[in-house]
């Protein structure tokens, strides 16, 4: 292993937890309607747990509407069972080969409690990417106790580990920051 090899690691890992974080937000409700609210839902059906992309298309003909199409039709009854045991304070109605759900306004403390559950997953995020930062340090001290590098070429990789660090903790917190914008806009 090289010093190239551990800062290029180092970036990937930090470039996952970067999407994660960002995949992670739009499961946060923010009053408008998007498919990746319910999409992970389960559902018992067909004698396990399915997600309810899955089992169905999920489409948003509105803003503040989902309608979910079962391509199963006996399954309707089950994914409305697995929406209300989620408890996402969202209530679906079944309208015919077909379920609607509308999403409601969101009140002040609502999009407080959002907020804070976005900053809980930039957190996680952080922690995430400091971690790899850790990781990736380890591995240059190891590298400069086997040899073959100089003190000053590891010191030079540490700066960039501690540049790319800074560089997605950045976006991590852009990120936040966008979504906290999104959930408090009325």
């Amino acid at each position: 292993m090289d010093i190239d090899t551990i800062l290029l690691e180092a970036e990937e890992k930090m470039a996952k937890t970067e999407e994660v974080v960002t995949h992670e937000f739009t499961t946060v409700r923010t009053g408008k309607a998007s498919p990746s609210l319910i999409e992970n839902v389960l559902v018992e059906a067909y004698g396990g747990q399915m997600r309810i992309r899955e089992l169905a298309g999920i489409t948003t003909p509105e803003p503040r509407t989902l309608v979910i199409q079962p391509w199963d039709l006996t399954t309707v009854h089950t994914i409305e069972k697995g929406i209300l045991k989620a408890n996402l304070g969202l209530t679906p109605v079944i309208d015919g080969k077909i379920i609607r759900i509308s999403i409601p306004e969101l009140s002040e403390e609502r999009r407080v409690e959002f907020t804070k559950i976005a900053k809980r997953m930039a957190e996680d995020g952080r922690v995430a990417i400091r971690h790899v930062r850790r990781e990736a340090l380890e591995n240059l001290k190891k590298l400069g106790k086997q040899g073959g590098f100089t003190e000053d070429q590891i010191q030079t990789a540490e700066k960039q580990v501690q540049k790319i660090t800074d560089d997605y903790t950045g976006k991590v917190d852009q990120h936040l920051a966008n979504k906290e914008k999104e959930i408090m806009t009325i």
